[in-house]
């Protein structure tokens, strides 16, 4: 049940990029269950702009506030969220939890290790028509499924043509949306393979405990006027299909991240959930260099 927290959970944010600035900032600043305790940023003056106080060493940031949000490049998020779990400050981690499976494992190990709570911002889980679609994926004794998740992401002067998507590509950025989602709905993936081109288009084939199969196109290199991402599953008594949100899941990523530090208790979508995550993904692209 939904309700509001006596005292807002103090949440400091590591970056001050473009998803910063669209997402991470307003979310934690907004309330009632979070707020804003500072910022820290390679970039001052970036920091600067998102209405909170600015720490020159990311320790001063740690000393003002009980947990730590990350909206960093995925290396960065590996070193700084080690630092951040040792000094005993929750984590709210952007996906993929890091730019390798080593440093993966190495934030998961540290979370473990300092018994933190933690949780990934992966943010179709969050949504109230992604809740409705795996409740129906639950009745239907699904056996297969498909998704798509395309868009011009890398191309000219977008927001997220970043450096390390640009030297990456889909498979490392969208791809861990697209797996943990087919992951929830057709259950836990054993095994991928995968073709094509991290600049262009990839195709993963998935399997999933059970026996399900599910297959998923992803692109961050179209153009033109686009589909939102789409997921579809098949079941022995029926079918689920993904409908498009008219809520805004960030309202339940603050709200359940608040209640994860609150209570002291674990989420579904923790720094291990991720590592499991980082490891079909490191397959894929050990695939793709072959």
């Amino acid at each position: 049940m939904r309700g509001v927290f006596m005292e807002p959970v103090a949440v400091g944010l590591v970056g001050a990029g473009p998803w910063a600035r669209m997402a991470h900032a307003p979310m934690l600043a907004k309330g009632p269950h979070t707020r804003l305790a500072g910022v820290w940023a390679r970039r001052p003056e970036a920091a600067a702009e998102l209405g909170a106080p600015v720490y020159g060493r990311i320790e001063e940031l740690f000393d003002h506030c009980e947990a730590v949000a990350f909206c960093v490049p995925p290396d960065v998020q590996a070193e700084l969220g080690v630092r951040a779990a040792r000094a005993g400050k929750a984590l709210l981690l952007e996906k993929p939890l890091a730019g390798s499976l080593d440093g993966a494992r190495r934030l998961a190990d540290a979370v473990a290790e300092a018994g933190v709570a933690s949780q990934m911002v992966l943010t179709l889980r969050y949504a109230v028509q992604t809740r409705t679609f795996l409740a129906r994926c639950g009745e239907i004794r699904p056996f297969g499924g498909h998704a798509a998740n395309i868009s011009g992401a890398l191309l000219g002067d977008h927001p997220f043509a970043t450096p390390w998507r640009l030297e990456r590509g889909a498979l490392l950025d969208v791809g861990p949306h697209v797996i943990d989602l087919l992951d929830a709905a057709l259950g836990r993936v054993t095994g991928v393979r995968a073709h094509g081109d991290p600049f262009g288009w990839i195709g993963l084939l998935l399997e999933h405990e059970g026996g399900a199969v599910s297959e998923a196109s992803l692109s961050m290199a179209a153009v033109g006027d686009l589909p939102p991402a789409t997921f579809a599953v098949y079941g022995r008594t029926g079918n689920a299909v993904l409908l498009p949100f008219d809520d805004d899941p960030l309202d339940a990523v603050a709200e359940e991240f608040a209640r994860t530090v609150r209570d002291g208790g674990g989420h579904p979508l923790d720094a291990a959930h991720g590592l499991r995550l980082q490891r079909v993904v490191a397959d894929a692209e050990a695939q793709l260099r072959r």
